[in-house]
C-alpha cells in the first residue's frame, strides 16, 4: 500500500529536515528545481542546526528537576543572644536600683557619736567637737541643733546626706578665750528623722 505523502515524483520531491548546509546545487548544466512542501499553520518560529520546529510560539521553559524553596532563616549566634541577655541584665538592675533610690525606705538613723579631744584646747584656743551620725544610706535630710554647757545653744541646723553614704559629720567650734579652768560639754540634739542626742566632755586650762 503506497503512502499519499510519499514523494510521486523527482519535481515532487519536498523536505522538511535539511538545513542550508545540506543543499547543494545540481550538477553543473542541468536544472533542477528543489521544493520544501511545508505543512498548512504557523511559520516555524525558531531554528536550531538543520530541525525546523513549528509550533504556536516560543517554546515553554522545561520545569527545573527539583522545586525551589526559600531556604531556612539563619539562626543567631549564640553570642549575639549573650550579648543581648547581658544588656536586658544590666538595664533591669539599673532601673531596679534607681526605683530603689526613689521609692526605696526613707532615712534611718542607727547611730550617733559625739567626740572631743578630752585635754580641751590651749589658751585661746579653740575646740572642734564633731558627732558621727550613722545612717541606713538613704538619701535624706538631718536636722539638729547645738548646745553648749554655758547656756547657749545654735540655731536650727540641717544636713543634707547624699544617697549611699553610711555616716554624716557634724562640726561644732567652740573657742575660749582667758586665764582659767572650765569642764566644758557639747551637746547634739538630733530633731529628725529621729530623736536623738550624745554629748562629748573636755577641759579647758589657761594658766596665767
Amino acid at each position: 500500500m503506497s503512502d499519499p505523502h510519499a514523494p510521486q515524483g523527482e519535481d515532487d520531491y519536498s523536505a522538511t529536515v535539511l538545513g542550508s548546509h545540506w543543499i547543494t546545487g545540481p550538477p553543473e548544466g542541468t536544472a533542477r528545481t528543489v521544493r520544501f512542501d511545508v505543512p498548512d499553520g504557523p511559520a516555524p518560529d525558531r531554528v536550531e542546526g538543520s530541525v525546523m520546529r513549528f509550533g504556536p510560539g516560543v517554546t515553554a521553559a522545561l520545569p527545573l528537576p527539583f522545586p525551589l524553596s526559600p531556604g531556612p532563616a539563619p539562626r543567631r549566634r549564640r553570642s549575639e543572644w549573650r550579648r543581648y541577655t547581658l544588656a536586658a541584665v544590666i538595664l533591669i538592675g539599673v532601673l531596679g536600683y534607681l526605683g530603689w533610690q526613689r521609692y526605696g525606705p526613707a532615712l534611718e538613723v542607727g547611730g550617733v557619736v559625739v567626740s572631743a579631744d578630752p585635754e580641751g584646747p590651749g589658751c585661746d584656743g579653740t575646740a572642734d567637737v564633731m558627732a558621727v551620725v550613722r545612717t541606713n544610706g538613704r538619701p535624706g535630710v538631718l536636722t539638729y541643733r547645738w548646745l553648749r554647757s554655758d547656756g547657749t545653744r545654735s540655731e536650727q541646723l540641717t544636713e543634707r546626706v547624699p544617697s549611699g553614704g553610711r555616716e554624716a559629720r557634724l562640726h561644732l567650734l567652740w573657742t575660749f578665750q582667758g586665764a582659767g579652768i572650765y569642764p566644758a560639754k557639747a551637746e547634739l540634739e538630733l530633731v529628725s528623722p529621729v530623736r536623738r542626742t550624745a554629748a562629748a566632755e573636755f577641759t579647758y586650762r589657761c594658766r596665767p
